[in-house]
């Protein structure tokens, strides 16, 4: 395994703690709102940040094991089930911090892959890198959605 391989493992490294720190931050999130459509929200950011984990820890070993990168099978978040009106209650101001918080998250998450994109020649690591990437993206702009709904109509509603 080369230098450059070595600096490429320790920054995927720092992107699975990144991605485990994203998915307790969802996951608490979840837990903090009472509105169904805001938790669906959560828990498939959630889950999305467990799936890169569990990729990019499968990415690490290939690399270490076999010099190797691996496909890696984008996903998509789902739309809500329907557009669903905010409760008036204390705690919209904390759900605007959170998401808040999760734009700036996803945002720093979308530019480290496509840093690792591009610094990887390998055709498959770039690929998907440059899917991480577009994935964080949508993120951070389905929260921009979340957070505009929010603040100026009232409602849990995105477009995936």
């Amino acid at each position: 395994m080369s230098q450059q391989d070595l600096s490429l493992v320790d920054a995927i490294q720092i992107a699975m703690e990144a991605e485990q720190k994203a998915a307790a931050f969802y996951a608490d999130g979840a837990q903090k709102t009472g509105n169904p459509a805001g938790k669906s929200l959560f828990e498939q950011l959630a889950e999305f940040e467990r799936y890169h984990y569990q990729k990019l820890s499968e990415l690490k070993q290939s690399l270490q094991n076999r010099g190797a990168f691996i496909e890696y099978e984008g996903r998509k978040l789902l739309p809500p089930a329907h557009e669903v009106q905010a409760t008036e209650d204390p705690s919209k101001m904390s759900m605007m911090s959170i998401i808040t918080v999760a734009i700036e998250t996803e945002r720093e998450a979308e530019n480290r892959y496509v840093a690792l994109a591009k610094q990887t020649v390998d055709p498959e690591g770039r690929a998907m890198f440059d899917k991480l990437a577009k994935e964080e993206h949508n993120h951070y702009r389905v929260l921009g959605e979340v957070y505009w709904n929010l603040n100026n109509r009232g409602t849990w509603n995105w477009t995936p």
